[in-house]
C-alpha cells in the first residue's frame, strides 16, 4: 500500500504522536509514503525524521499510484486535500490533529485500534458531492469546487442586495450580510452557524441560507441537489467576497455565478464512522441533565 500525506500546521507537542503513528504504518504495516513538500518540511524542521518517501507540490506531480490519501489535521486540512486529489478518485481519510473535525474519520492517540482497519480495507468509503463554481474571470490556478460551502459576503459594513435564481425560477430578493450554499457535507460547518438545517451527508439536497439577513420572514431553503442556483449582487460596495471553501476571491456587483453539483465526487473513507453519534459527541447535542436520568 502506497499512501500520500498531506498536512498544513504542526506543532511540537503533537509532532511526536504524528511521527509514532507514520512508522506504525511503515514499520508494522508496511505501508510507502510519499509527502506534501511544505509538510515534510515543516516535520524536519521541527526535528522530527519521517520515513523515506517521494514529495510532491501539488496535484501535477502527485505520484500516480496512490492507494490512500491521509491528511492529518482538522477539517480545514481535509477540505484543502480537494484541491490535491481533484477527480483522481483517490480514498481520503482525515486523521485528526485539529479540534472539531467532523470531515475527519479517526483521532491518533497512544492506542490506536482503527489503524488495522485503515491498512486492511476494513473500512467504508462515502462518496461527498461537490459544488462547482462557475464565473468568468476566476484567476488562474483558482480550484473551482467546493466540499463545504460556496457564499458571497459583503467587504463593508454596508449590507448586500441578492438575487437568486433556481433553475431559471427567481427568488425574492435577499437583503443581508451576504448568501451561503452548501452541501450536505457543508450543513454541519458554516451553514449551521448562520442558522441552517442540519442534513445527514448521504442527503442528496442543496442548502440556500442567507447570512445575517434584514428580512424578517426569510429562512434557510433545500433544493435538490441536481439544481443550478444562480446569484448576483447589487450594493453600495462594487465588491463583495466569494468564498469557495477556504479560498476565496473578489466578486464584482452585477456579476453573475452559477453553482452546481460537480461532476465528480469526493470518496471518503469512514471507519466506524455514525453521523449522529458524531453530532452527539462533537456538538454536545441532546445535553440536557433531563436525559441523563
Amino acid at each position: 500500500m502506497k499512501a500520500a500525506l498531506f498536512g498544513k500546521r504542526v506543532d511540537k507537542t503533537s509532532v511526536g504522536r504524528l511521527l509514532l503513528f507514520v512508522n506504525n504504518l511503515k514499520e508494522y504495516r508496511h505501508v510507502e509514503f510519499c509527502y506534501h513538500r511544505p509538510f515534510y518540511e515543516l516535520i524536519e524542521e521541527l526535528g522530527g525524521v519521517l520515513p523515506q518517501g517521494e514529495l510532491f507540490d501539488g496535484h501535477d506531480d502527485l505520484p500516480e499510484q496512490i492507494d490512500m490519501f491521509l491528511t492529518l489535521g482538522g477539517d480545514g486540512t481535509f477540505l484543502e486535500s480537494l484541491t490535491i486529489v481533484r477527480d483522481r478518485e483517490i480514498p481520503i481519510a482525515g486523521i485528526n490533529f485539529g479540534r472539531l473535525g467532523f470531515l475527519t474519520t479517526a483521532c491518533v492517540e497512544d492506542n490506536n485500534p482503527w489503524i488495522e482497519k485503515l491498512t486492511t480495507g476494513d473500512y467504508a468509503i462515502e462518496e461527498r458531492a461537490l459544488l462547482h463554481l462557475q464565473k468568468e474571470n476566476l484567476p488562474q490556478g483558482f480550484y473551482p469546487y467546493a466540499m463545504n460551502e460556496i457564499t458571497i459576503q459583503r467587504l463593508t459594513p454596508s449590507m448586500l442586495e441578492i438575487e437568486i435564481s433556481i433553475d431559471g425560477q427567481p427568488l425574492p430578493k435577499y437583503w443581508s450580510d451576504g448568501i451561503l450554499v452548501a452541501t450536505a457535507t457543508g450543513s454541519t460547518a458554516y451553514s449551521m452557524s448562520i442558522g441552517g438545517p442540519i442534513v445527514t451527508p448521504d442527503s442528496k439536497v442543496l442548502i440556500i441560507a442567507p447570512i445575517s439577513p434584514h428580512n424578517l420572514n426569510v429562512r434557510p431553503l433545500i433544493v435538490p441537489q441536481s439544481s443550478t442556483v444562480e446569484i448576483s449582487f447589487h450594493g453600495r460596495h462594487p465588491k463583495a467576497l466569494l468564498t469557495v471553501d477556504n479560498r476565496s476571491v473578489d466578486i464584482a456587483a452585477g456579476e453573475k455565478v452559477a453553482i452546481s453539483r460537480g461532476e465528480f465526487p469526493i470518496k471518503s473513507i469512514s471507519i466506524n464512522n455514525n453521523f449522529i453519534a458524531a453530532l452527539n459527541q462533537k456538538l454536545l447535542w441532546g445535553e440536557d441533565k433531563r436525559n441523563m436520568q
